[in-house]
């Protein structure tokens, strides 16, 4: 009798263990200055790697679990994290309120290119980026070529002479960040999101790294400056998670 308790017990404990990972928590997002309702704000789960956005009415539903962190982001408006609580669960909907950033623009100067009518002349005054991405057959690393590249050259020797080396010091001290890579490219919602942004805010709440950080993997899995400068975050997304599937095989054949 005392087992049939046991086990009953037991049972009880995973499903409700079960559940609270599974539940659908909701929300309204506000602008805290004056209480208006916020639509298409993003909000991430970094725990879980989900993300959705707000409606017309500010209103929005994620799945998440207890203690599990929701990233607020809107242009405009100050990121913040909240955690999820038992009250959450419990009572349901919250509101959250954002702060508006007070943003001052700085002067900026716009010199356009001058052209005088003539082609022999023109086309040596109008900048040309000839930043190209290559690959080598056989070899799963690439590179990018141009004149802000001056060293692909011997990152590439680098990573054909000992590849696996070469790429675990990008990524080797980074495995539990690095997991979420494939679950942020698996979330329409997500993918969105860094479609539009340039920030790479997103990119490191969830993978928990530093802006300093982000440069110097796309640096050493040879990315130009013009690309780490001027590409959306999804482009920065795909480029890291390209260089470190990469990096999976060739660590797996070491």
């Amino acid at each position: 009798m005392k087992k049939i308790i046991l086990l009953i017990t037991l049972l009880f404990i995973a499903a409700n263990s079960f559940a609270q990972d599974n539940n659908t928590i909701k929300g309204t997002v506000m602008n805290d200055a004056d209480d208006k309702l916020l639509e298409n704000v993003n909000i991430v789960n970094l725990n879980q790697v989900k993300g959705t956005t707000t409606n017309e009415k500010g209103e929005f539903a994620i799945k998440a679990a207890v203690n599990d962190t929701l990233f607020f982001s809107y242009l405009g408006f100050k990121s913040i994290r909240v955690r999820v609580t038992n009250d959450w669960l419990k009572f349901g909907d919250i509101k959250v309120k954002m702060t508006e950033l007070g943003i001052a623009l700085e002067e900026v100067v716009i010199r356009p290119v001058q052209l005088t009518g003539y082609v022999e002349i023109d086309a040596k005054l109008i900048p040309i980026y000839d930043n190209y991405r290559y690959r080598i057959s056989g070899l799963n690393s690439g590179y990018e070529g141009g004149s802000n590249q001056p060293g692909a050259v011997s990152k590439v020797l680098s990573s054909i002479f000992n590849p696996a080396d070469f790429l675990y010091n990008v990524f080797g001290k980074r495995p539990r960040q690095m997991k979420k890579l494939r679950k942020m490219k698996d979330d329409d919602e997500i993918r969105n999101l860094l479609q539009s942004k340039f920030d790479r805010e997103t990119l490191m709440a969830v993978l928990q790294l530093e802006r300093a950080d982000i440069d110097e993997i796309l640096n050493k899995c040879s990315y130009s400056k013009d690309f780490i400068r001027t590409a959306n975050d999804l482009q920065i997304l795909d480029a890291i998670s390209g260089c470190y599937e990469e990096y999976k095989v060739l660590n797996r054949d070491k």
